[in-house]
């Protein structure tokens, strides 16, 4: 049995309400929903929140709602790891055990059908305990640098300054968009940033992080371009 689980909860601060803000005139977790329906692999769909609006909504867009989730795993220190094993124990209480499940964030409207059935694959034909969406970061991290106290600049990686670009490691980040994980590994709480994981590599133009009012407006227009650019 192949489960989503999509935590939303309603207690975001930076952006009031962004589960279910309004992305290009449809509601944010509706991008993450569709994309879990049309890849076709899901046996289940279950969004995991404590919020009735929410619920609403995520089940007019084709999800299920069958429980509310408790206030101790719905504040600013609650993990992922934690909501998914609660979803996960939920079902079996049901007497419905999944072998893989799928957690899939709710903010993420460059996540396509395409890369999650690409991940289910990997796990499948392997012995991984995780599989996420990753990419590539522009930017050379191993020369990166930061102000001190007095103003002054400091290289978080000073053996690095005479190299050149193209002679570090390549650096890769988290899409923070889907982790297929086993049963077992989600309940374990094992981490996903860990030798038993790998990635779904997706090009760097989706690789979008919206945690503030600036993101959200440059994804939206990298998102209308993009779906101008593949309608024409």
């Amino acid at each position: 049995m192949k489960v989503a689980v999509i935590p939303a909860r309603g207690g975001s601060k930076r952006i009031p309400r962004k589960n279910i803000k309004p992305f290009l005139g449809r509601p944010m977790i509706a991008y993450t929903i569709e994309a879990a329906l049309k890849s076709g692999v899901f046996d289940r769909i279950i969004v995991s929140t404590d919020d009735e609006e929410i619920a609403a909504v995520a089940r007019t867009c084709g999800a299920e709602t069958p429980f509310l989730r408790p206030a101790e795993l719905s504040d600013d220190h609650a993990g992922t790891a934690e909501v998914v094993a609660h979803a996960i124990r939920w079902l079996e209480n049901e007497g419905q055990v999944p072998d893989l499940v799928c957690c899939m964030y709710a903010t993420a409207p460059f996540i396509t059908d395409a890369d999650l059935k690409e991940g289910l694959l990997k796990l499948q034909e392997s012995d991984w305990h995780f599989v996420f969406s990753a990419g590539g970061v522009s930017c050379p991290i191993f020369r990166s640098f930061f102000i001190d106290e007095t103003h002054g600049v400091n290289m978080f990686f000073p053996e690095n300054y005479e190299s050149r670009s193209q002679d570090l490691p390549v650096a890769l980040h988290d899409a923070g968009q889907f982790y297929w994980g086993t049963r077992d590994a989600w309940l374990s709480d094992q981490p996903i940033f860990g030798p038993r994981s790998t990635v779904v590599m997706i090009p760097r133009w989706r690789l979008q992080d919206i945690d503030n009012p600036e993101d959200w407006e440059y994804a939206e227009m990298l998102f209308a371009v993009a779906k101008e650019k593949q309608a024409s």
